[in-house]
This record gives C-alpha cells, sequence and structure tokens, in this order.
C-alpha cells in the first residue's frame, strides 16, 4: 500500500509539472512521460528569457492538446432550466454573437461541451487547477483564466484582459465563529480582496475579454460598453475597460452610491451618467440605449459574467482540498451571483470533482427582498417590489435580472433564503469587525442571516460554513465612521467604538487606560 500511494503520489506530480510548467497547456493524457528527463526538461522551460514578456510567451506557446475539442455557446436558459439534453436544443447562438436574449426574450445562459471536458477525469482537471494556482505564466495566474477551459476555451490568450484577479483568501472566522455564533468551521471568502475591491472582476474580466476579442477580430462593431450599477459593476467595467483602451460608459443613480464608489469609474475615464433614478430605473435605460448604440451591454443580463463569477465556487473548493463545504452565504440583490456560485459547484460535481452541492442562502437586505418574499410563499409567485433605501446599496434591487436563475439554484441545492434590517446588518457588520475583519454592508447582511440562522437551529456549531464577502469594507468607510459616531437615524449603533477625547495630560489619559484595561 505504501509502495501504491509513493507511485500515485509521483504519478500526480509528474502530471502537474507537465500540465503548467512545460507550457501551461493540456497534454494528451496518453504522452505522460515518467522520465527524468521529461522532467527535468519540463523545469528548465520554466525560465523566462529576459526580453520575452509573458504575451509572448503565450503567443508562442504550442496549441493545447485536443483544445479545439472545448466549446461552449449561448442557449436559451429556460431550456436550461428544463432539464433537457443540450443537444435537443434547436436555438442556440456564438458566444461571438452581440446577443442578450433568447427568441423568446428569456435569458440566454453559457453552455459547455460537458462530453470534450469527461474526456479528462477529475484528478486531471484538479491537478491542472492546482498547479496553476499563483503563478505568473499568462493568462493562467488569474484566478479566473486558471480555469480557462471550463470559462472561455475558445478565446486566444492573447485576447485576455486580465488583472490576475481572483486567488482572494478564505478568512478563518475563528473568534467570531466560536464568541459570536458558537461555530467552530466558520469562513469568510474575501471576493473584496482584488483589483477594485469587489467581486465583480471575477466576472468582468470574461466579459471585457471577449470584447476585446470581437473587437479586434472585426467580428462586430462595438465601440463601447456600458452598464447600470449600483457602484460595484461600474469600477470593475471602467478598470478592465481602461486596461484594454476601450471606451466604457456606466448609468449611476443619483446620491445613492458611496463616494468611493463614484471615483472609481471617474478616475479610470468612464464617461459617467449620474441619473434621477434608483438602480432599476438605469438598467431600464441602458438596456434601451445598448439597443440602439453599438454599445455592449455589461450587467448580469449577459451571462458571461457569470462564467467568470463561478470560478469563486471552484476557489473555495480548492482551498478546501477539494472538499465541499455544508453551507455557502450569498448577499443577493440582482441574483447573477447566487446563479454563479451554484454554476461553479455543479460543474464541479458534474465532472466528478465533487459528489455533492453545498446548501446556499441568499441574503437579502430587509429593504429590497423580493426573493425573500417570493422564498416564503414557496416560489408560488413572484412580485418586484420598490426596493427602499438600504446601506448595502449594491443589493439595493427590486426586480433582479436573475431572479428565474437564483431560484433554479436554490431549489436545486435545497437552499435557503434570509433577510436582514438596516439595524441587523451594521451590527452584524460592526460585531465581525471587533473580531478582526472590516465588512461592507452586503457581508453584514450575510453575517446577520447566518445568525438568524444558528439561532433558529437550521445551521449546526459544527457545519462547515463560508460567508461571501463581496466587497471591500473601504469602500464604505463612511457608513463606518457614522456607525461609531451613532449619527445614523433609527440605528442604535450597538457596537460603536467611538474616539475618546483626552486632556493634553498624564494623569487623564492614565485615567482612561486604567478604565479600559479593567
Amino acid at each position: 500500500p505504501l509502495c501504491l500511494c509513493r507511485r500515485t503520489l509521483y504519478f500526480t506530480y509528474v502530471a502537474a509539472v507537465l500540465l503548467t510548467s512545460t507550457s501551461s497547456h493540456l497534454p494528451d493524457m496518453m504522452s505522460f512521460s515518467t522520465s527524468s528527463k521529461v522532467c527535468r526538461a519540463s523545469r528548465g522551460v520554466q525560465v523566462r528569457a529576459n526580453s520575452v514578456d509573458i504575451r509572448e510567451e503565450a503567443r508562442r506557446r504550442a496549441p493545447p492538446s485536443k483544445s479545439e475539442l472545448f466549446n461552449a455557446k449561448f442557449l436559451p436558459f429556460e431550456h436550461v432550466a428544463s432539464g433537457q439534453d443540450m443537444a435537443l436544443c434547436q436555438e442556440s447562438y456564438s458566444l461571438d454573437e452581440v446577443i442578450y436574449r433568447s427568441a423568446s426574450g428569456g435569458l440566454l445562459d453559457v453552455q459547455h461541451d460537458m462530453d470534450a471536458l469527461k474526456i479528462y477525469g477529475p484528478e486531471y482537471w484538479k491537478a491542472l487547477f492546482d498547479e496553476r494556482v499563483g503563478k505568473t505564466s499568462w493568462p493562467y495566474g488569474s484566478g479566473v483564466w486558471s480555469k480557462k477551459e471550463w470559462i472561455l476555451p475558445g478565446i486566444d490568450d492573447e485576447d485576455i484582459v486580465s488583472m490576475f484577479e481572483g486567488n482572494t483568501n478564505l478568512f478563518w472566522a475563528e473568534r467570531y465563529g466560536r464568541e459570536c455564533l458558537g461555530m467552530t468551521d466558520l469562513w469568510v471568502k474575501q471576493c473584496g480582496n482584488t483589483h477594485t475591491g469587489s467581486f465583480k472582476d471575477l466576472g468582468m474580466t470574461v466579459l471585457v475579454s471577449q470584447v476585446n476579442r470581437i473587437r479586434k477580430k472585426g467580428l462586430k462593431s462595438l465601440s463601447a460598453v456600458g452598464c447600470a450599477s449600483t457602484g460595484d459593476t461600474s469600477a470593475a467595467l471602467s478598470a478592465y475597460c481602461a486596461s484594454a483602451g476601450i471606451p466604457s460608459i456606466v448609468f449611476l443613480p443619483a446620491d445613492k452610491i458611496s463616494l468611493a464608489q463614484l471615483v472609481q469609474p471617474i478616475a479610470n475615464g468612464s464617461l459617467v451618467l449620474s441619473i434621477d433614478t434608483d438602480f432599476d430605473g438605469c438598467m431600464k435605460l441602458i438596456r434601451e440605449v445598448t439597443a440602439e448604440f453599438p454599445i455592449y451591454l455589461a450587467n448580469s443580463l449577459n451571462s458571461l459574467r457569470i462564467e467568470g463569477q463561478k470560478t469563486a465556487a471552484i476557489e473555495i473548493l480548492q482551498q478546501f482540498d477539494w472538499q465541499v463545504p455544508d453551507w455557502v452565504i450569498i448577499p443577493g440583490g440582482n441574483l447573477g451571483n447566487v446563479y454563479a456560485f451554484y454554476k461553479g459547484f455543479k460543474q464541479a460535481k458534474d465532472l466528478g470533482l465533487t459528489d455533492k452541492l453545498p446548501r446556499m442562502v441568499c441574503a437579502q437586505a430587509a429593504n429590497a427582498n423580493p426573493l425573500y418574499k417570493a422564498y416564503v410563499n414557496g416560489y408560488e409567485n413572484f412580485e418586484p417590489v420598490k426596493a427602499q433605501s438600504t446601506f448595502a446599496s449594491a443589493i439595493q434591487i427590486g426586480d433582479p435580472v436573475s431572479i428565474d436563475r437564483a431560484i433554479l439554484a436554490l431549489q436545486d441545492c435545497d437552499g435557503v433564503v434570509e433577510e436582514a434590517t438596516e439595524e441587523e446588518l451594521l451590527d452584524a457588520a460592526a460585531r465581525a469587525d471587533r473580531t478582526g475583519m472590516f465588512n461592507c454592508p452586503h457581508t453584514g447582511v450575510a453575517l446577520a442571516a447566518l445568525t438568524k440562522l444558528r439561532e433558529k437551529g437550521v445551521i449546526s456549531p459544527s457545519d462547515r460554513t463560508v460567508v461571501v464577502s463581496t466587497a471591500h469594507g473601504l469602500k464604505f468607510s463612511q457608513t463606518k465612521v457614522d456607525y461609531h459616531a451613532s449619527e445614523i437615524e433609527g440605528i442604535t449603533s450597538q457596537y460603536a467604538n467611538p474616539p475618546t477625547k483626552v486632556k493634553d495630560d498624564f494623569g487623564a489619559i492614565a485615567d482612561v487606560l486604567r478604565k479600559h484595561i479593567n
């Protein structure tokens, strides 16, 4: 048994070296050699000539073996939801087409040729993805593009627009879990620890890369990329478009996003339109504009973004050594992220990398909770709501585009929907901050939902639970300042920690310190 174990580990190592170190491409599995010469040669090509940059390396790289078999296309979501064989669908579109809706007006979904992907077994994909993590080989060092074959298999490496996004850390919330919730295995996926400070980078790298491909190959005439945004989408879009030299246009609801969010697209050179409406109004307008002008729509109505966002789910599996957590809690507004996490977990399961799905929780702000209301009614009917103001501004959406996607995802994984009031979300974020985090209000919504589910006994003390933090707390510093100053009307700020004013006197300082220490 020990000899067999060592032999298995050896072959796994050789496979991993050949998978990425030689060219970071897919070799023919039958051509693996166990000779030391091959191993030494594969290590040798890691040396990079000083005059060759990582894009040039990608251009010189040989095409992946059997890569021509991997493909993806747009299919109507209604066909995907029906559970029918993809091959039976009579309606499909190339990813190079500029199209957002099916013939019936429904959403589209990116579907991969799973039979082609199954040519390689689960251990192969695990070794490939694990070997690429954290490297600088273009474009595989990105947490998104390290899984390129599962995302956009047909795009050329040189067309990819990446900032090496993804690969975000899992924060073990040891103290918060133990002291506040009585939990031993609580984690926070820090998706906000990325270039523009939110998970939106994961989807935007895919969408802007595809636009870059379309423009460079002259497939369609596209003058710009546009989006409606509550802040984070516009930041990601403007940054990636700026990197690629593509004009970007953003529609923002006036006076409804933080200054930190507003300044990001301004700094990156976007045309920023501040409109006297809410997000749903901006969304309606951008859809009208993109129908009339050669502007590519970048909102999650476009399912390309889902492909990038699903990689956060695959990363979670990688970080747990391909073990599936019991629960994943996701803040939900437009609900694309709920479906994205589901797609990532399901694709891993369908290709044999895992054997089950985690149960997912969609956490909504009570001031913008149409999915929660539908869930309480057993999904019998869905009615949009007029979203009220919430500090979790990115999920202040009353008519989510991805409602059908989210319901499918939650029903398939036996998921739950919970809500949080303004006070609950602010207190939950502040309480967790006191254990070493620095949470955005949206993460506060997820943490408040977790608290409620623990109190109800739905989530057990030993359940491995992942809370998805969608943005960096620094984007919402003014909210934190107002909370700790107890200046938010109607909020008691239970965990406020304002600065203590003290005289320029040693005795006065000593009195404060004694009281604090005691």
